[in-house]
């Protein structure tokens, strides 16, 4: 099934850093806070790690969160909070975008040209 692109005024955001092959994000940055917009192939699993407080919506595919050793699986239109430094994971099991508020400013830095 081909998938949705972001609207041209999410991909014109800054690319955000990220070493993994298969994600690619675009910040919105505040003051306080960052949003970033991610597009995700179905990658597998990342590691269990921990950070500030994280809100996010899934767009589009399923995700498997386990968050605090709990496992909780989120498709299209479903919403998760992570509270800030609880051990946490991630599975995307296909094609994913998603959009995460995260409570550390500079969670993710803007990808150098």
């Amino acid at each position: 099934m081909a998938h949705a692109e972001f609207a041209e005024m999410i991909t014109r955001l800054p690319r955000a850093d990220i070493s993994v092959r298969g994600i690619r994000g675009w910040i919105s940055q505040a003051s306080d806070h960052q949003v970033v917009f991610f597009d995700i192939d179905p990658i597998g699993e990342l590691p269990p790690h921990s950070h500030g407080a994280q809100w996010g919506i899934v767009v589009e595919g399923t995700v498997e969160l386990t968050i605090g050793g709990e496992l909780h699986r989120y498709n299209a239109g479903d919403s998760y909070y992570i509270p800030a430094g609880v051990v946490h994971s991630v599975r995307f099991l296909s094609h994913c975008r998603v959009i995460d508020v995260f409570a550390d400013r500079d969670r993710y830095k803007p990808r150098k040209r």
